[in-house]
């Protein structure tokens, strides 16, 4: 697919991250605006996705803004070769897990914070929502990350105490990862490449959502204010036959 242009306000549904100037050369965080202090530090280098794709944030606003790279489309991108099954990864008591033991069943892969203003809703829902469909091909697989604003910043216990302890978790919790950045855990890596978003590869905020399917493959990408009750596919994708 050829590079296209795509001229667009850009604005966020996020509290706090309302339409402002993003100066990326602030040097303190107490006045930065926002968005500009978030790129900063959960994007940890200028060799991230973002600036290496060429979008300059020294605008003074993102009204009309031009996106001039493909992997900045709004459009999802085309899945890899790869599926989610080629992956390991380590629980949140830092045992391996392959991926491939979900095989055959429809996931919901959400990375969690547990001082976010999104996690009690998240938590609840997400917890629904297993009690509902878990006997029926479907799980929630959910990854603690600490890049936006150090909102998950307890250990691995810790964390593992509160979601099961405070929302009776069920569902599987893996070890703290990077989701953005030079450090970006390899399943991310796969998450993102196979589904773009408004900003191209990056995970904008806590408990963005991936559904993925019964091979293997992301179907859909939902952004942090997306409730899990919003997920209109999921039921479709649950019935579907491989």
């Amino acid at each position: 697919m050829a590079s296209m242009f795509f001229f667009g306000t850009f604005s966020t549904p996020l509290q706090g991250f309302s339409q402002t100037k993003a100066k990326t050369s602030s040097n303190s965080s107490a006045s930065c605006p926002p968005m500009a202090c978030w790129i900063k530090s959960s994007l940890g280098s200028s060799q991230s996705a973002l600036f290496r794709n060429g979008l300059s944030l020294e605008s003074e606003n993102f009204n009309g803004v031009l996106f001039k790279s493909r992997s900045l489309s709004v459009y999802a991108r085309a899945a890899t070769e790869k599926s989610l099954y080629d992956f390991t990864v380590k629980d949140i008591d830092a045992k391996d897990v392959p991926l491939s033991k979900f095989k055959g069943k429809v996931l919901l892969i959400v990375n969690v914070a547990s001082r976010c203003g999104l996690t009690s809703s998240n938590y609840s829902e997400l917890s629904h929502l297993y009690e509902k469909y878990k006997t029926q091909g479907f799980e929630i697989l959910a990854f603690p990350c600490n890049q936006f604003g150090g909102q998950e910043p307890g250990s691995n216990g810790e964390i593992k105490q509160f979601a099961c302890t405070r929302f009776k978790a069920e569902f599987p919790i893996f070890d703290k990862v990077d989701v953005n950045g030079p450090s970006t855990a390899p399943v991310y890596q796969f998450l993102k490449s196979s589904a773009g978003g408004f900003l191209g590869d990056i995970i904008k905020w806590n408990f963005e959502k991936f559904l993925v399917d019964k091979n293997g493959k992301v179907v859909e990408r939902y952004p942090p204010t997306t409730s899990p009750f919003q997920i209109e596919n999921l039921r479709y994708y649950i019935d579907k036959v491989k």
